[in-house]
């Protein structure tokens, strides 16, 4: 058994015996302490050792049920994977055969699906299993997280327990300074960001708070209703939590409104896509306590992080102890320790060394700053180069635009795919919202021509991955007549 595994059941053990008492789940109807957890965890250990040989794969929203189950397959070492709740019927058909899946787990609306693909159902067991010869996965495996492909397709990343759990660990240790003893799941535990903040605030034996995503206003990848994922904040009394940009400006808009507190809030997490300066700025003047960090399910999720006592604004803060980080002579961000098994359908990785995608630096005192995506940055007709994630951060961040997609790649002026947060907003409030931006920004990373979306960007049509950042390639297929049409 992986070393940081061991760890990991020895502090659940050792907090049902000191804290037996104390709440580790809290669910939509039931609340279960360090104890209840331990057993509820070891009864479905047996279950899954009747199981047939191969990934096991849950298709089930937030909850204490799903936790359960996925700390089950971690300690019987049975290789797992948590579909994302806004994954389409053919992406969820394309993880189940890549994975080689023979038992399943599943919300009732799925189960037709699955019936479809030769699954059969096991009612005194509740799952759903089949006879299937399971692919070759690299040895460790403990589970299968999916991420974006150049394909469209989601692509399936290998880890080991160690890599995800010594993540975990780190996280832990970097809330400590802070003591959050109640922690909110606001991301779908498919995410494996937010699947290691769960592990994480399990080993500080904070409680758990998992609610089904629609009950926290999350609908899909992007969707939110805001007056009940604000509502749902308030309410959970939560230390901490883990958040993406555009939930980080929901919620620093609503304190900034008055309409709801920073409140017991201590230690807030963000990461998953570039966060602007001005919204760091604007969470550090109504007093939320915001840290920024990076990291990429390749390297179990979380790199650096910005911490308590340990914070340098406009980073995303120095790596965690687990990583070394360097710079490649291009810039690329190298990252070494807790990287990947490999790729489903893929040789096993063997360098020390993982090549990140991101271009980045590091100042002399270690803090290591972003400078976008190296396949995605473009060259204007001018011969300026542009990352246009930049550019989308900056047009997102005002409280207009909710989406934003920049292209200008031999062309003289940059243009620019726009949803609204608010669908109901008018072109010239959208316009109002440009301008401002373009205000802060130098000519050559302006947008000079813009359209309003059809309809938003959303990983049901492939146009965003699963953690919500931009299918370039796919938004310039699907939308190639329309950037066509404002080039002219």
């Amino acid at each position: 058994m992986p070393h940081e595994l061991q760890l990991f059941q020895a502090l659940l053990r050792q907090h049902a015996q000191q804290k037996s008492d104390a709440v580790a789940v809290q669910g939509p109807v039931r609340r279960f302490t360090y104890r209840q957890l331990l057993d509820e965890v070891e009864l479905r250990v047996a279950r899954l050792l009747s199981q047939p040989a191969g990934t096991f794969v849950m298709v089930l929203d937030n909850g204490p049920e799903l936790l359960f189950w996925d700390l089950a397959a971690l300690f019987a070492e049975r290789t797992c994977v948590i579909v994302p709740p806004f994954f389409s019927a053919a992406q969820l058909r394309h993880c189940l055969q890549q994975s080689g899946a023979t038992s399943v787990l599943c919300e009732t609306q799925w189960t037709a699906q699955l019936l479809e693909q030769g699954f059969t159902q096991q009612p005194a067991e509740g799952f759903l299993a089949r006879d299937v010869v399971a692919p070759e996965l690299p040895t460790g495996t403990a589970k299968i997280t999916y991420t974006s492909g150049s394909t469209g397709r989601p692509k399936g990343v290998c880890l080991g327990a160690e890599a995800m759990l010594r993540v975990a660990r780190e996280l832990e240790a970097a809330s400590r300074p802070t003591e959050p003893q109640r922690y909110l799941a606001v991301l779908p535990l498919g995410v494996l960001l937010e699947n290691l903040g769960v592990y994480a605030a399990l080993m500080a034996g904070a409680c758990v708070q998992l609610y089904p995503q629609q009950q926290l206003g999350m609908g899909g990848a992007s969707q939110v209703d805001f007056k009940r994922l604000l509502a749902a904040i308030a309410l959970s009394g939560a230390h901490s939590l883990i958040l993406v940009p555009q939930l980080l400006m929901g919620l620093v808009t609503a304190i900034e409104r008055g309409l709801m507190r920073v409140g017991p809030l201590r230690f807030v997490a963000v990461g998953g896509a570039r966060v602007s300066a001005k919204l760091l700025a604007r969470a550090d003047a109504v007093g939320l306590p915001v840290f920024e960090g990076y990291g990429l399910s390749e390297c179990a999720s979380v790199v650096a992080l910005n911490r308590p006592g340990v914070v340098r604004p406009g980073s995303v803060g120095k790596p965690l102890p687990h990583v070394q980080v360097r710079i490649a002579e291009d810039g690329e961000v190298l990252v070494a320790g807790s990287t990947l098994l490999g790729y489903l359908e893929e040789a096993p990785v063997t360098g020390e060394w993982w090549a990140t995608g991101d271009l980045g630096h590091l100042d002399e005192e270690g803090y290591l700053y972003l400078d976008g995506r190296r396949k995605h940055q473009f060259i204007t007709s001018f011969g300026r180069n542009v990352n246009p994630e930049w550019v989308e951060s900056e047009l997102t961040q005002g409280g207009v635009i909710a989406q934003a997609f920049v292209h200008g790649e031999a062309l003289p002026h940059n243009l620019a795919l726009l949803w609204p947060l608010d669908p109901t907003a008018s072109d010239e409030a959208i316009e109002q919202a440009v301008q401002r931006c373009n205000a802060q920004l130098p000519d050559y990373a302006q947008v000079h021509t813009w359209r309003r979306l059809p309809a938003p960007l959303s990983p049901i049509d492939e146009t965003l991955t699963a953690n919500g950042r931009p299918r370039r390639e796919a938004i310039l297929q699907r939308y190639h007549a329309l950037l066509s049409d404002i080039s002219l």
